[in-house]
């Protein structure tokens, strides 16, 4: 069996499973910034240079920024659909709007030093106009996670990964780029979050998601501009090493910023007592 349909059949179904794992370890908002590491685009993009040449990937890597875009934009209508509509119904009205975007952007092409401005410009925005946690109700108790659900990440992120492989040469590299970051791993913890737990956990869930598309961003941008010079090996693996400092960095930064639980549980006692 090629090396490349070893790549395309395991290595991002392998991380997402890996992902999913550690969110639920570690709650909603890891488990976004999770899912938005470059564990499906990283593989496709891989794969990309390796089956059509670094010339294609980079070019391809570029327009992965603007898939950056389109994937902010499935985060927001996602997040506002879960305060009126079930799972299914969030899913299809996001996926929709994810699509058309898509397809739009598609027809643009820009150079990867425009294109991480206009990526990280479309996060702010989407982070701005995203539902306000504390205005969202409807949380639900949790319940066990399904026996599917790990085997149908993995399914569903092994199928885009064949399908955008197998077609980039059809696509072309910019509907190739484009594509990658489309949201198969961001959609599956998203359902399940809201089904699971309500609507103010999936906007807790998407606002990691924003977050961590400031890292998938510095990913595609050091691919797009160093995979054709430096060669895939050390083009890859300086993306990596800098998108998993950034992440970790931003997890531990955050988390140490917010006070913990008990904290607030005790004040608040405190405060019931002297009123």
């Amino acid at each position: 069996m090629p090396v490349t349909l070893l790549l395309k059949l395991l290595l991002a179904p392998a991380l997402v499973v890996g992902s999913s794992l550690a969110g639920r370890r570690w709650g909603a908002q890891v488990t976004g910034v999770l899912v938005t590491l470059p564990i499906v685009a990283g593989p496709i993009l891989l794969i990309t240079c390796l089956e059509h040449g670094t010339a294609f990937g980079a070019e391809a890597a570029a327009s992965s920024l603007l898939g950056l875009v389109t994937l902010a934009l499935f985060a927001v209508v996602f997040a506002w659909c879960s305060r009126r509509l079930r799972w299914l119904g969030a899913l299809a009205v996001a996926w929709a709007a994810c699509l058309a975007a898509d397809l739009l952007v598609a027809q643009v092409t820009l150079p990867a030093w425009w294109g991480l401005p206009v990526a990280l410009a479309g996060i702010a925005v989407a982070s701005r106009v995203m539902p306000p946690e504390a205005a969202v109700t409807g949380a639900r108790p949790a319940t066990a996670w399904p026996w599917w659900d790990l085997p149908g990440r993995a399914a569903a992120t092994a199928a885009l990964v064949v399908l955008v492989t197998t077609l980039s040469s059809a696509l072309g590299p910019a509907m190739t780029g484009v594509l990658a970051p489309f949201p198969i791993a961001t959609s599956v913890v998203a359902a399940f979050v809201l089904a699971r737990h309500g609507s103010a956990e999936t906007v807790r869930t998407l606002r990691g998601v924003l977050a961590g598309l400031v890292g998938f961003a510095v990913f595609c941008f050091t691919v797009a501009v160093s995979v054709d010079r430096w060669g895939v090996a050390t083009a890859f693996s300086l993306a990596l090493i800098v998108t998993m400092a950034g992440q970790f960095a931003w997890l531990r930064v955050s988390r140490s910023a917010r006070p913990p639980r008990w904290r607030f549980s005790r004040a608040a006692s405190a405060a019931r007592r002297r009123g």
